[in-house]
């Protein structure tokens, strides 16, 4: 059984059942699955709160002997107690590597242990029970490596089947204690399908760099160790060390790269830091310009200085070349000359290691500027791995056709983080799981299987989506779509135990849901709508049911592990719904200073109070959690951005101040408009009611002044009510309004409210109705307010394309979810016919012309092909084209529709299309697989402007 399928299987049964030693025989008999309760034939790797010996000979690699003893620490630390010490144990685990561990070799020979799909398999691992492996020895259980990471591997496997978290350093995840452990009897193999996988340390000051100073004294092997321990832990291989100047991964300390052959990790550079030499070295020891054309010669000799360090050590060398600083390198497409600097990179790689250079592992970044060389034509050596980079906003440029093979295989480099336009994003997680696992599964699907890398900033607080990264990048084939539905609550098991892991998993779901749709460094005053259909009270309000969720679960949480909640959960979501409620705040500080509120100052106030909360929840987080351990670490600026690069530190956003009069002032503010009523020359109309989508506006009567105000309120319009008639307002006066629906007719109605202040101020608001036809016995989506809005997965039917199928994906997107055709990988399809579509059902007011907005994540052209392609049709007429072109590239014609949908973390495609009064049926059309829709959007006049856009409407 795969890793990641066995991790969740394990989990899930954990969910189920109250913990692991009440999981059932058939699940505890699966082979290596480890269980409080023995079954047959099964060995107790602790006994009695007394664990086994970890053996493992003395000449085995390094990498071994670390993973040896990180396990012992483990199991010493889920008993209560390190094993006896026994000279000669009857029972123990035995690890070792194939052709490196005579002791392995040996039991292998001697006892027929079959070592198919572990020899010869890169970084496989063999667990078995085995009887009387050797004299002295009754029982052991064998942990066998095809090479050393494989050794390694089996052993951090077992950590993890222990119930030791790969976070257990790094977020402080206690290890449960066990009195009993057992492991159940038969053969167990496995091993990695991407052959690289790691993560890319970047963005660190002043979060990590201070921490890591202030811990270590910088990035230091000391530092460094517990990143490839974290690495191994999560069965990873491969790390792009911190690079931001003044740091340079070699220079700065020799023991780093010693330590990392050590423990068996593979250091490479990042995209623009060709031949193993850091960034910052060339400042250090470059002479001359960072230029080819003018510098060739200083420049080879440095990199060959690069190649010269590693002492054969393994490692990926990065090729090419940008500009200095991670900018590009020159205007245009310079193609020539990067082919030539490539061709010069690998004979400087043949002259150093004295053998061709296909025989050390390289790898060509095609980032940024470097796609347009590789569109342009330029080619590298086919042992050369070609990593294909998403936008830096998690969302894939470019990937093979899935039938082309070359000998250096595909990489993807993925963000969770990034500095650079249209904003940096560095603080807290805002990166789904169910979005970069749709990615990397695209990624895996067209053939990307030699390197999986990616930017996680900090590295905390991205824990969750580098276990997820990570453990996908295991098995591809195994995390499919029920894996990653399951993943966050098994992951929440992982770190907190079954008991609550559901509900964990459903609040960390929901908190980077949240943060995804717009990310806190991009939330302003405007973000969230204070006047167009209550949307800042309604995403308030989801962050306030989210904190009370989190807050009354942490009442539940065990002492031993409230430190790793505060990190892994009560942070992110108090910080997140405070910086929200802080935005509007100052939003509606501002609005009401306009209007001439008195209430805008009480504003501005609570605007510095949770400014000030967020300093203290800062503060919780680096001095009192885990005794200060976390100092620095979140205090990456998040508040006052003002363009795309970070403010030094948190700015508060200007806040308006009003001079308040002694007397009581009348005002009238109205739903959809910002101003202050009355207003010369204007007359106050409110949007359009109806009974389906709006049957109620908003009205608020408010004070300008320090003195209570009275007022009447009052409609002579016989179907509207308006209430309360009359009243004492001190600061606001929401009015209600009803009309009596059943006293009006189909059609367009006018009423009006008619308000007056103990001042004299008189408003008068026009408040339009709109009756639709009943359309009785029609079924589907009933158009309300102009619009029908239905979430994708809400099809009425689905017609698969052949051989594959419509999938859901949950919670991927900014209201519910996404749906998008599996498999990805086939040629684009012709709308019309039978062929493979979604159909919505619609219950329509009349017969217009409509536009359809189809709302959908911001996938790019990953073939290259002119853009993704969909279409749409309403009833008989033909299918309507609609291509979707989003390009990062600063310039191209679509640049602005990219840089609005990764702003949005969506983008909206629109078509016209007519209806008729009553029903229709809306076809999606599947043309091009890749995308993945969220919402159907049916509009017959624009929608105010809202960032998540219209609620879904009522279905019948």
């Amino acid at each position: 059984m795969t890793r990641p399928s066995l991790f969740l299987l394990l989990l899930a049964t954990a969910l189920s059942l109250p913990g692991p030693a009440a999981a059932g025989n058939d699940a505890c008999a699966r082979p290596a699955t480890v269980c409080e309760t023995p079954v047959a034939g099964s060995l107790a790797l602790v006994d009695r709160g007394r664990p086994l010996p970890v053996l493992v000979d003395e000449a085995d690699f390094s990498a071994v002997h670390r993973a040896a003893e990180a396990f012992r620490a483990d199991l010493a630390a889920v008993a209560g107690q390190p094993p006896a010490d026994a000279p000669s144990p009857r029972m123990a685990v035995i690890a070792g590597t194939l052709g490196r561990s005579a002791r392995i070799d040996r039991i292998v020979r001697d006892k027929g242990i079959d070592t198919s799909g572990v020899a010869g398999t890169w970084e496989a691992y063999l667990l078995k029970v085995v009887e009387h492996p050797e004299p002295g020895i009754d029982r052991a259980l064998l942990v066998a490596g095809a090479d050393r990471r494989g050794t390694a591997f089996g052993l951090y496997e077992l950590s993890r089947r222990i119930g030791v978290s790969p976070w257990t350093w790094w977020a402080d995840v206690p290890p449960p204690r066990k009195a009993s452990l057992h492991v159940a009897p038969g053969r167990f193999v496995d091993a990695p399908k991407v052959r690289y996988r790691g993560i890319f340390i970047n963005d660190e000051d002043p979060a990590l760099g201070g921490w890591s100073k202030a811990t270590f004294g910088g990035t230091n092997h000391r530092f460094y160790e517990r990143v490839f321990q974290l690495i191994l832990r999560h069965k990873a291989n491969y790390l792009w060390p911190a690079m931001w100047q003044p740091r340079a991964f070699y220079a700065d300390d020799a023991r780093n790269a010693e330590l990392a052959d050590e423990y068996g990790v593979v250091i490479a550079t990042t995209h623009h830091e060709p031949m193993m030499r850091a960034h910052d070295e060339w400042s250090r020891e470059g002479k001359g310009p960072w230029d080819y054309t003018r510098n060739a010669q200083a420049l080879q000799a440095f990199w060959r200085g690069g190649i010269e360090r590693l002492q054969g050590r393994e490692a990926v060398v990065t090729l090419g070349m940008r500009g200095d600083g991670d900018e590009a390198m020159t205007e245009g497409t310079a193609t020539a000359l990067l082919e030539r600097i490539v061709a010069d990179q690998r004979r400087i790689i043949a002259e150093v290691t004295g053998r061709p250079a296909a025989e050390t592992p390289q790898v060509w970044a095609l980032y940024k500027e470097v796609q347009d060389y590789y569109d342009a034509g330029m080619r590298v050596p086919d042992d050369v791995t070609l990593l294909f980079a998403d936008d830096n906003w998690g969302n894939i440029r470019r990937l093979p056709d899935p039938a082309s093979r070359r000998a250096g295989g595909y990489g993807v480099y993925y963000h969770f983080d990034y500095v650079g336009g249209p904003r940096n994003y560095k603080w807290l997680n805002t990166t789904q799981v169910e979005r970069a696992w749709e990615q990397m599964r695209l990624a895996w699907a067209h053939g990307v299987e030699r390197l999986w890398i990616v930017n996680v900033g900090d590295i905390k607080p991205m824990e969750l989506p580098i276990s997820a990264f990570l453990d996908q990048a295991w098995d591809p084939d195994a995390a499919d779509l029920a894996w990653i539905a399951r993943y966050p609550a098994a992951w929440a098991a992982e770190q907190f135990g079954p008991e609550h892991a559901a509900e964990i998993g459903q609040i960390l779901t929901r908190y980077t849901q949240y943060n995804a749709r717009r990310k806190p460094e991009l939330i302003d005053t405007d973000t969230w709508s204070l006047v167009h259909e209550n949307e800042a009270d309604r995403v308030l309000a989801g962050w306030d049911a989210l904190v009370a969720r989190t807050l009354e679960l942490a009442k539940k949480i065990p002492p031993s592990h409230r430190d790793a909640w505060y990190q892994l959960v009560e942070y992110p979501v108090l910080a997140s719904a405070n910086l929200n409620h802080l935005y509007v705040a100052v939003g509606r500080n501002r609005l009401y200073a306009a209007q001439g509120r008195a209430s805008a100052n009480a504003w501005g106030e609570r605007a510095r109070e949770l400014f000030t909360r967020d300093a203290e929840l800062q503060r919780v987080y680096e001095q009192e959690i885990a005794g200060g351990k976390w100092v620095h670490m979140m205090s990456q600026p998040r508040i006052g951005y003002t363009h795309w690069q970070s403010p030094e530190r948190n700015v508060l956003p200007a806040l308006a101040t009003v001079d308040v009069p002694e007397k009581g002032i009348t005002g009238v503010a109205i739903e959809g408009d910002p101003r202050r009523w009355p207003y010369p020359l204007h007359g106050a109309r409110l949007p359009v009611l109806d009974p389906v989508g709006a049957p109620t506006r908003s009205i608020v009567v408010f004070n300008g002044g320090r003195q209570p105000v009275a007022f009447t309120a009052s409609s002579r319009t016989p179907w509207l009510k308006v209430s309360p008639a009359s009243g004492e307002v001190a600061d606001a006066q929401p009015l209600t309004l009803e009309v009596d629906w059943d006293a009006l007719p189909e059609g367009e109605h006018e009423g009006q409210v008619y308000i007056r202040g103990r001042d004299w101020t008189e408003a008068t608001v026009t408040v339009p109705v709109h009756k639709p036809p009943a359309h009785r016995g029609v079924r589907g989506f009933v158009e309300g307010n102009g619009v029908v809005a239905i979430e994708a997965q809400h099809y009425g039917r689905a017609v698969p394309p052949a051989g594959g199928q419509w999938q859901v994906i949950p919670n991927l997107g900014r209201t519910l979810s996404g749906v998008t055709v599996w498999p990805a990988t086939g040629e684009p399809a012709t709308p019309g016919g039978d062929g493979a579509r979604l159909e919505y059902p619609l219950v329509m007011d009349h017969d217009g012309e409509v536009e359809v907005r189809m709302v959908m994540a911001p996938t790019l052209d990953i073939r290259h092909r002119g853009g993704l392609r969909y279409a749409v049709s309403i009833g008989d007429e033909a299918p309507q084209l609609v291509n979707v072109r989003l390009d990062p590239t600063p310039g191209d014609r679509d640049f602005r529709a990219w840089e609005a949908a990764v702003i949005d973390n969506s983008h909206a495609a629109s078509s016209r299309h007519r209806v008729r009064a009553g029903a229709n049926t809306l076809k999606l059309w599947l043309v091009d697989p890749g995308l993945v829709f969220q919402r159907v959007e049916v509009l017959r006049r624009p929608w105010p402007p809202t960032t998540l856009g219209p609620p879904e409407s009522a279905r019948r």
